[in-house]
Order: structure tokens, then sequence, then C-alpha cells
């Protein structure tokens, strides 16, 4: 079940040349969605802080491709009603001595709020090119939330019992800044923790 679990999520991320394990056994493809959520969060920035033109860009990517023209995408507005965000920060000697069914409850719990966050921003977003961003972080945060609803290490399903530590914030940046904590931080340290697991 585990191998289909993960061909679904792969195909869900669009990446259909990946082979099924490949997500938990290979390193590079959490990298690849690391470096996607690290592209997102600067484009965010960028149209928040439209005069900063001093943001630096990943190896092989043009400022062009990551930041649009000024005049294709407006200013993204501060959020009437704030978003509530999870704190994603851990302790690393802390993470390492849970298991690993606490630790998928624990990012299903993070994972969900953020959704919440997102949709929420969604509702008071009207220019296209913050829609446009906001779509795509929806899609990728819930791609990674479908994987981990089907993983479980007990007996019949149980829904997390969520209780996560959480912030107000009104900057539109802070949700994309979320994401990629979560994704570098957690959502990395588990997939290794399952590849000692699955992988030879």
């Amino acid at each position: 079940p585990g191998l289909l679990l993960l061909t679904s999520f792969l195909l869900h991320m669009e990446d259909g040349h990946a082979s099924p394990t490949r997500l938990v056994c290979d390193n590079r493809l959490i990298q690849k969605y690391i470096g996607e959520a690290k592209d997102m969060e600067k484009r965010a920035v960028r149209m928040h802080y439209p005069q900063n033109t001093r943001l630096g860009t990943a190896p092989g990517i043009s400022p062009q491709h990551l930041f649009p023209p000024q005049g294709q995408c407006q200013v993204l507005p501060a959020l009437s009603c704030p978003a509530v965000l999870p704190l994603v920060d851990f302790s690393l000697q802390q993470w390492k001595s849970k298991l690993n069914e606490i630790k998928r409850r624990e990012i299903l719990c993070d994972l969900a709020l953020l959704l919440g966050a997102v949709a929420g921003a969604q509702g008071q977003v009207t220019q296209e090119c913050g829609a446009r961003q906001l779509e795509q972080l929806y899609r990728h945060a819930n791609s990674f939330l479908l994987l981990l609803q089907t993983f479980s290490w007990e007996a019949g399903p149980r829904e997390p019992d969520c209780s996560p530590r959480f912030m107000e914030q009104t900057h539109i940046t802070s949700i994309f800044l979320t994401y990629r904590q979560l994704v570098q931080g957690k959502l990395r340290f588990f997939f290794h923790d399952l590849a000692k697991d699955l992988c030879q």
C-alpha cells in the first residue's frame, strides 16, 4: 500500500517521471520541493516589497522567472482578517525521540491549520498574481496532507488530536514562510526517518 500511496502523491505533485519510492528514498526529490517552497516565498516577498531589488535567486533561475515585472502584479495587501498559522519550529532532539505516528499527526495538524490560513487569504486577495501564488501553495500543501492522511501505524482510521501552537499574521508572506519552514523542517526529517525503514 505504501508504494501505491507514494505513486498517487507523486502524480498530485505533477512529477510523473519519478519512481514510486523516490520521495522517501531519493533525497533530491524532497530537496526539489524545498526549492519550490523557497521560490514561492521569494515571489510573495517580491510582491509584498516590490522596492526590494537585492533579493537573491537560486542558481540557474533568472529573476525575471521568479519575479514578474511590477506592471504585471500589484503589491500584496495586508490581510484584513489575520491568518492563523502553525508555529512549525521544533527541537531536533525532541523530534528524534517521537514515534513516526506522533510525527505524522503533528505535521497533519500543522498542514490543516496552514491550509485553513491559505483558504482564508484566498478569500481576501483579488489580484491575479497573488491569487495564483496562493492557489499553487494550496495545491502543494494539500498534496502533502493527502499523502500523510493515508499513512498510519495504528489499526483503523483515526483523526489527529490537533492542538498546535499558532500565531496570527496579517502579512501574506508569513503564510509562504510557514510552508517553506514546514517542508524544510518537519517534513524533510519525517521522510528521512521513513527512509530508514523503507529504503535499502
